[in-house]
């Protein structure tokens, strides 16, 4: 996998992508670093702690959120796009689903898109495939769907059969992908936890992430903080932290190549913990 001048294993290897949110309004740190020292402050700290990828994100995704409009969420991401690319050698992705605003964070220097529309989403007739391919930056494709992926219950068949829908909604992704010319290195997938589905299909995308590696792309894993934990933990979103670890320990024995977490610090020493004692499988 390649993301701007860093080329990431496929395989063997979980790699750190830190979360950069500077809106007022995402659901776990909102309004902490929507401004630029505070996000360069973040960004500095994420990085000492083992970040590998700074995900940065200008429009939230949470449930109930608002379009944003391109001006406040360019004028948002921009600054601290540039100003990140100028003192830190790292990979920048940044969070959007609009085609625009993609286009002005890559000329701005974002090595990455992270999609959580799965390319699936047009405006004004352009494709964010479209612009991938033009800019020559990467892409996460997440999987989303208008119509919830419903399981209701622990119910090993009807997890099983929407896990097949995940699969082959994203592989309708990696077609576009593909249709536009993006190159199979540029690429890597995410179930999407969190978006259309239930609790119980959040659950079991997370517990059969394994399961998109048929795809043959390197996955993403993207649990930090998020209403799954609340729930079986009965816990706020500031007290999610051991519910995240347990599923980036998941990730890794999943072999993802990615998770996208808040906590950097954390997360890096649970992964790190784990790759080791993998190392001493007989």
């Amino acid at each position: 996998m390649i993301i701007g001048n860093r080329k990431f294993a496929d395989r063997g290897k979980t790699y750190i992508m830190g979360i950069l949110n500077v809106t007022p309004d995402s659901f776990s740190d909102g309004g902490r670093y929507n401004n630029i020292d505070a996000a360069l402050s973040h960004t500095e700290q994420m990085i000492a702690d083992g970040a590998d990828i700074i995900d940065i994100g200008g429009e939230s995704s949470r449930p109930g959120f608002k379009m944003v409009g391109y001006d406040k969420e360019v004028k948002r991401i921009i600054p601290v796009i540039t100003e990140i690319k100028k003192r830190y050698d790292i990979p920048v992705s940044v969070d959007t689903f609009h085609p625009a605003v993609a286009k002005e964070a890559a000329e701005h220097g974002a090595d990455m898109i992270n999609d959580i529309w799965g390319l699936k989403y047009y405006e004004d007739g352009i494709g964010m495939a479209q612009i991938i391919k033009e800019t020559d930056t990467s892409v996460c494709i997440m999987h989303n769907s208008n119509i919830t992926e419903k399981a209701e219950s622990n119910n090993k068949k009807n997890l099983s059969k929407g896990l097949s829908v995940i699969i082959s909604d994203l592989q309708e992704s990696i077609d576009i992908a593909k249709e536009n010319g993006i190159c199979d290195d540029r690429i890597m997938i995410d179930p999407g936890v969190g978006f259309a589905k239930d609790y119980h299909m959040n659950m079991a995308a997370v517990a059969n992430a394994d399961r998109l590696k048929e795809l043959g792309y390197p996955v993403l894993l993207g649990t930090s903080n998020k209403s799954l934990i609340g729930i079986t933990l009965d816990m706020p979103v500031n007290e999610r932290l051991e519910g995240t670890l347990a599923t980036s320990v998941l990730a890794v024995l999943c072999g993802c190549s990615f998770i996208r977490v808040h906590d950097v610090k954390n997360n890096k020493r649970v992964v790190r913990m784990t790759e080791a004692l993998l190392d001493y499988r007989l």
